[in-house]
């Protein structure tokens, strides 16, 4: 399983757990939800592939924006939005980070996470994701304004108008 699959797997997971437990998962959710997903592991060196209906190219500063239908894949992990800016590392060998905005969505198998905008940094493992977030897993939701997740540690945090709907029951 990709880590973000594990990623998507498990918060629903836990705040269903919670859920059982009104008085504790309502006002934590008031606040922020801190969200453990599991210890997981980040293999940065599969193949990225990016296809888009344009690409610019900035050799000056080491960037590349691919826009228009943007899909970016690496493993089972898919990242679609209208626009993601590419940096690259100094030796320009290896994506440093990607900004993708304009209706972006995270998926991998049957879960999602939807934004308008995220950013990935690839050595640290940091995903943060921003505007009107919605993370998915069957028929539970859980939703906010900032989604940031933390691949190394197994960690994640939604803030921001934080709420969860959620089957009684459901894994």
């Amino acid at each position: 399983m990709t880590p973000i699959a594990r990623l998507l797997l498990s918060p629903l997971t836990l705040i269903l757990a919670l859920a059982a437990s009104p008085v504790f998962v309502q006002p934590a959710l008031a606040q922020g939800a801190t969200i453990s997903f599991g210890p997981m592991t980040q293999d940065t060196s599969l193949p990225v592939e990016i296809k888009a209906d344009t690409l610019s190219v900035n050799n000056a500063d080491g960037s590349a924006v691919f826009t228009g239908n943007v899909l970016v894949g690496q493993g089972e992990m898919r990242l679609t939005a209208a626009e993601v800016r590419v940096e690259y590392a100094a030796d320009s060998r290896a994506i440093r980070r990607l900004h993708a905005t304009g209706g972006v969505t995270i998926a991998s198998a049957q879960d999602a996470a939807e934004s308008r905008e995220a950013v990935y940094e690839i050595d640290s493992g940091l995903v943060v994701m921003t505007g009107d977030v919605l993370l998915t897993q069957g028929a539970s939701a859980l939703s906010g304004q900032k989604l940031t997740i933390r691949m190394k540690s197994g960690t994640g945090l939604m803030e921001g108008g934080v709420s969860t709907t959620f089957l009684p029951g459901a894994n």
